[in-house]
């Protein structure tokens, strides 16, 4: 933990107390998301102080050019940065002449921030005493409407403490706006056109090179001691600016307000030419609604999204905000509503990696949103990848495979790799897996196979040819070796025989196989279709069996344990408990070439096969992996707690499991990292939902059905969570003396608790 600011509350985020070294960490954790767009918690009002200022569309980026000291064949030739976009929520204020900045005020009290995870909004207040000792008291809510995915609204208000006040109001749009991330200091955003009518204004802009059209539209409403106000704005303008200015003279205790709407319309989804068309009709819906209407339809979405969507943890404040703080963010950054999408690492929070899409989705985001949501999410997200496969195929065939072998990118925006660090696009290969896994875990978890005939099998086979074609025969060890490569564990690069790489790799070669013998027999017309199209024979799948029969792993028989590498025994196997806490975290504090000499590990490498494959390793084998490698793993990647409080949990380690809990779940909240000022860790969130399902729970598919091993915390009372299992949804509560299970369902639902079956009928309570 490196910070502990954040008040402990069941459903809020609440920051009391200003802080200017806290704005660009509180900038990250207040932020705001609807799926569409998002935006960090930057104060609407000017802020002359360090800052991050963002705001997101989904879906728009732009290629910045790769820059390296050496290029290197294979090289992606762009990083997709996502885009700060043409920002809407700015509201300058002035009271009797002096500027509203916090960083400037001669006093701050009363300051208060508060995310409100249940209903969907950020709030703020404080009290300022101005430069020119004009006391006021400011209040803001605002949103980014679930109901409405293209409007946000501000309500704003000022009242003057201490004396009577000409209050100016002058909200803005700004596409003069640059990322924090970049290359090259390239201009990502071209100015169209900037408009206004009516009290409207808008800006249309595209970006450079990928020419994305936006229109980013604004309209406001004053009011006084909520009486509407009719002001005529006087109105400026530049090349990538518009700003309306509003004038009122406000006596002392006065409440004057502005609601202002805006966002953002994207040729994505409408007509590049009648973008301002779009816009006019969704700030007429909005402001229809008003601020209060709108957020009315805020709290019923959000509650919809809660009823299946929360986990209750009675006894433990902050372990129950944790865990509605990631499921929050992650509803935050996608709800399923648009195929074309993804789950980005920082969501709408930060610039940092860049891209949409990462092997974190199939790893650690499809569960949640299988369970969560409804099966349909989760497709789209399997679908996605094969609307990519022709791109993998090119990736591929950059870095010199062929006849259809497919090795999905790292990083990407449209399918195409766009990550350029060499030990990440060319080693890291591990990816293709989670991609395959993901749709084995997708049939296992809904039971649905529709997919795997009609697109999946192409991506399997695709993947499948890229492990025969990349893995080399060893004849000093009459095995097939897997060469050179970056396991999940990113503290090792250009390794051979990665364990984790080598295993995923001969499973994904053996579940291709099964699962063609399985088309074939009983999907013949799509069989047919799949072995014309990939132009595939029985020859090349001998070839594919016989490099999974023969593939190789390292094992130690001193340890008994497979080897993370073929050198990890070389390392000087000093333990993380025995490192200096000055020297953490290690990847700000050491030099690469000493992490890479060392023997710790960023996040679970061999024991993330044996989260993957649990069924396929005694509770004895996980045991001996778990002591061996642990004690070597630093938790420097955000990926990396929740993977193991799911197998300490397991092996009936509950105060380690709970300890892993709170780090996976208060990652952010707490900066165990020492970077939550870049944004948030998304895709890993997901992990502390299933660190709670999966650990605590010990939910698990066996025999066709759901099965639990529930297990309780000492520090908590209760948990509950419900689970969309098949259209059926079954709730899950467990407390210290019992579990209890409840069916909404039109028939019974069989599963498994402690190794033995039940039958849970309709709306029946079953205590175990």
């Amino acid at each position: 933990m490196n910070q502990d600011y954040i008040i402990p509350d069941n459903w809020s985020i609440i920051e009391e107390g200003f802080d200017a070294a806290r704005v660009e960490s509180s900038e990250s954790l207040f932020s705001i998301g609807n799926g569409a767009m998002g935006q960090r918690a930057n104060f609407e009002e000017h802020y002359s102080g360090e800052t991050f200022q963002g705001s997101y569309m989904a879906g728009v980026y732009y290629p910045d050019k790769t820059r390296v000291g050496w290029w290197k064949n294979g090289y992606p030739e762009y990083f997709a940065k996502v885009l700060n976009a043409p920002s809407w929520i700015g509201i300058n204020v002035s009271v009797n002449g002096a500027q509203l900045d916090l960083h400037t005020c001669k006093k701050i009290e009363n300051f208060r921030r508060e995310l409100n995870m249940k209903e969907g909004w950020l709030s703020r207040s404080f009290t300022a005493v101005l430069k020119n000792d004009m006391q006021v008291e400011v209040i803001s809510k605002r949103f980014l409407s679930l109901e409405l995915d293209e409007v946000g609204v501000i309500n704003y208000c000022v009242k003057p403490l201490n004396n009577d006040a000409t209050i100016i109001f002058q909200p803005y749009l700004n596409s003069g706006i640059t990322n924090k991330d970049t290359n090259w200091d390239d201009k990502f955003w071209d100015t169209l056109e900037v408009t206004h009518k009516n009290q409207q204004a808008f800006i249309q802009a595209k970006t450079m090179k990928t020419g994305f059209h936006t229109c980013t539209f604004m309209e406001s409403k004053l009011f006084l001691n909520n009486e509407t106000l009719a002001i005529e704005p006087t109105i400026e303008t530049a090349e990538n600016f518009i700003a309306f200015r509003y004038k009122q003279e406000v006596k002392k205790g006065e409440v004057i307000s502005i609601h202002k709407f805006g966002g953002y319309t994207v040729d994505r989804n409408h007509d590049k030419n009648e973008l301002i068309s779009a816009a006019k009709n969704a700030l007429k819906t909005a402001t229809d609604l008003g601020f209060y209407g709108l957020l009315e339809k805020q709290k019923e979405s959000w509650a919809t999204i809660w009823d299946m969507a929360d986990i209750g943890i009675q006894g433990d404040v902050k372990a129950q905000q944790g865990i509605r703080f990631n499921i929050f963010q992650l509803n935050q950054t996608y709800l399923g509503k648009d195929s074309r999408l993804n789950i980005g690492p920082k969501g709408f929070t930060g610039e940092k990696y860049g891209g949409s899409t990462y092997w974190d989705t199939e790893a650690y985001c499809i569960p949640f949103y299988m369970a969560t949501k409804d099966q349909q999410v989760a497709k789209s997200l399997l679908e996605y990848r094969y609307n990519h496969l022709e791109k993998a195929i090119e990736n591929a065939q950059k870095l010199g495979f062929k006849n259809g072998a497919a090795l999905y990118p790292m990083v990407t925006m449209n399918g195409e790799e766009c990550h350029n660090e060499w030990e990440i696009t060319f080693e890291e290969i591990h990816r293709n897996g989670a991609i395959a896994f993901a749709i084995y875990n997708y049939h296992r978890y809904t039971g649905d196979y529709s997919y795997i005939p009609e697109k999946g099998l192409e991506v399997l086979i695709g993947i499948a040819r890229f492990w025969q074609q990349r893995a080399t025969f060893s004849t000093h060890k009459n095995k097939y070796v897997i060469l050179g490569v970056t396991g999940p564990n990113e503290y090792e690069n250009n390794v051979n025989n990665n364990f984790y790489t080598n295993y995923i790799a001969q499973w994904c070669i053996n579940y291709a196989l099964e699962t063609i013998e399985k088309v074939a027999s009983e999907y013949n017309s799509d069989y047919n279709r799949i072995m014309t199209k990939t132009n595939l024979y029985k020859a090349e799948l001998e070839q594919w069996k016989s490099v999974a029969d023969g593939m190789y792993f390292p094992y130690s028989e001193e340890h008994q344990v497979y080897l993370q590498q073929d050198g990890f025994l070389d390392k000087e196997l000093i333990t993380v408990a025995d490192l200096d806490k000055s020297q953490r975290p290690i990847n700000q504090k050491w030099s690469w070439d000493r992490i890479l000499r060392s023997p710790y590990i960023k996040q679970a490498d061999t024991l993330q096969g044996f989260y993957f494959f649990e069924d396929q390793f005694t509770k004895e084998e996980l045991e001996r992996h778990f002591d061996f490698y642990e004690p070597f793993t630093v938790h420097e990647s955000s990926l990396s707690p929740c993977v193991h409080s799911i197998q300490a949990a397991k092996l009936d380690r509950m105060e380690q499991a709970y300890t892993f809990y709170l780090r996976t779940s208060r990652l952010d909240l707490d900066d165990y990292n020492h970077e939550v000022h870049e944004g948030l860790h998304i895709t890993s969130m997901a992990g502390t939902w299933m660190s709670i399902v999966e650990g605590f729970g010990g939910m698990r598919i066996k025999n066709d059905m759901l099965s639990f091993t529930p297990k309780i915390p000492k520090q908590w009372e209760a948990y509950s969570f419900k689970i969309n299992f098949r259209n059926k949804i079954l709730k899950v509560h467990v407390s210290q003396g019992q579990t209890t299970f409840t069916v909404e369902a039109d028939s019974d639902l069989q599963i498994e608790v402690n190794g033995k079956q039940l039958t849970i009928k309709p709306y029946n309570l079953v205590v175990i």
